[in-house]
């Protein structure tokens, strides 16, 4: 059993489901209109007040989860926290409120995640485009079946747009059509890419979109589907009410009508852009993507080693060079107390990558390798989770001044000792011989070897110099024995 919480930036979502026959059975669902995008001020920061009621949100949440027996909980938070310029301060919060790590995640994670919801939920073969509009950026994804073909992410959201174009309450019809004509720019480059996907079937994943939807039916608004006419129909009507707080439709609650409006014309523009004529609603998205991917990962199939497989193609990385490396760190790391199997992936996939700086120099190669690790387009992986790898990708070599804060942590420190030696060792073609070698940290770091394993690869006696000449910097013995 698995729960997912979305921290949107107009609603809080929270699913709870349970795999069964090939689907995920949804058992509860919680939603809270927080709208935390509109708490965001001139400089990009969330204001108390917003945080507050994130709080008190995320608490009712934990109650929920704390019902029921669950083999994993992911909260992702989209972005308006990717945005906020206190984004840290805020997640320290909002993780204690829910007592669970919150990841944030790109906006192309966020379309992919999507996606794999749509589909779950469709279990269709079929090309379909998928459009999500949600309170700070707007997602586009195009695939065929389960697979993605192109996915992006797009800064702009129903609060930014309700905002800049209808901020005083007012609805008038120049101010409809700027903000059409805006929507449609941020389109428009990437419309071409799409163009073998707009003429088959197309569907809107967000709750914007089906709070659309709903008011188009009940109001019996055009042709009644989620068309181009329709929402032509559901202009007209809107701006015949003149003023945000004069708006009375059956199905719209007033909590949404602002989410409507600036939804309404990013969605016109992109499917003007794109050349959709139609629509269909649907109740699946991000969360069924993420509880998929949870699911996905019980049974070891993670999209993450997968786009470490297509990272290190894409940066001409030495497979074999790679994986020696990974297996060298593992065999130390396993050595090493308080061993977690989460490290243990992000030791691998760092070793993994930890070369793939020599596609843009070789001089500096952990630092341009690090920053590439950091700012890739790696599917499955968070904010958070790039940047540690990143961390240890610069640490992997050189000196460790420039990773000193990070090795405050514990489990940081073992990591990047544990790949530091590995790459010695990899460098120096050690290959099956590591029986005897053995490898301690505390208070200092052991590191014992019997002394004809040094004969035989006499490169190791000048590796192990640098690296107690490293640590010992920083304050921490570094001691080799030989047995």
């Amino acid at each position: 059993m698995f729960a997912a919480v979305d921290l949107g930036s107009n609603s809080f979502r929270l699913h709870v489901g349970e795999p069964a026959g090939g689907e995920i059975r949804i058992l509860r669902s919680a939603r809270d209109p927080v709208r935390l995008a509109a708490g965001l001020d001139a400089s990009g920061r969330l204001s108390e007040a917003a945080i507050g009621i994130g709080v008190r949100s995320l608490q009712g949440f934990a109650a929920i989860l704390a019902e029921y027996r669950l083999d994993a909980v992911r909260v992702v938070g989209t972005n308006t926290l990717r945005v906020a310029s206190n984004a840290a301060e805020v997640l320290k919060q909002f993780e204690a409120a829910i007592g669970h790590p919150i990841e944030i995640i790109s906006g192309e994670e966020e379309g992919r995640l999507i996606y794999m919801g749509v589909a779950r939920a469709l279990g269709k073969h079929e090309a379909r485009l998928v459009i999500d509009i949600g309170g700070g950026s707007t997602e586009v994804i195009a695939g065929h079946g389960d697979s993605i073909a192109q996915v992006e992410s797009f800064s702009i959201g129903t609060q930014p747009q309700a905002g800049r174009f209808f901020g005083d309450g007012r609805i008038a019809r120049s101010a409809f059509h700027a903000a059409v004509t805006a929507a449609r720019a941020v389109f428009e480059d990437a419309a071409p890419n799409y163009r073998d996907y707009t003429g088959g079937p197309a569907y809107g994943s967000s709750g914007t979109m089906r709070a659309i939807a709903d008011t188009i039916a009940k109001n019996d608004l055009g042709d009644g589907l989620l068309s181009l006419p329709s929402l032509y129909a559901l202009r007209e009507r809107l701006l015949g009410f003149g003023h945000v707080d004069a708006v009375a439709l059956p199905g719209l609650k007033r909590e949404r009508v602002v989410a409507v409006l600036g939804g309404a014309s990013v969605l016109i523009g992109a499917m003007e852009e794109f050349g959709v004529a139609q629509l269909t609603a649907i109740n699946a998205g991000l969360r069924l993507g993420v509880l998929s991917d949870l699911e996905l990962r019980s049974k070891h199939q993670d999209r993450r080693a997968l786009a470490i497989g297509d990272c290190m193609r894409r940066f001409g990385a030495d497979t074999a060079r790679a994986r020696r490396a990974a297996d060298i760190a593992r065999h130390f790391y396993l050595q090493l107390e308080a061993v977690d199997a989460s490290c243990l992936d992000y030791l691998s996939w760092s070793c993994l990558l930890h070369e793939v700086g020599l596609a843009v120099s070789h001089t500096g190669a952990h630092k341009h390798g690090a920053y590439i690790v950091e700012h890739a387009d790696l599917p499955g992986f968070t904010t958070r989770e790039q940047r540690l790898m990143a961390t240890l990708v610069l640490g992997h070599k050189g000196n460790l001044r420039k990773v000193k804060e990070s090795l405050s942590e514990p489990a940081f420190a073992r990591m990047v000792l544990a790949m530091r030696l590995a790459v010695a060792c990899m460098h120096a073609r050690v290959d099956g011989e590591l029986d005897g070698v053995r490898l301690a940290m505390g208070s200092r770091i052991e590191l014992t070897v019997e002394v004809d394993w040094l004969d035989r690869h006499p490169t190791l006696s000048a590796w192990i110099e640098r690296e107690r000449l490293a640590w010992e910097e920083l304050g921490r013995k570094f001691v080799l024995r030989g047995v």
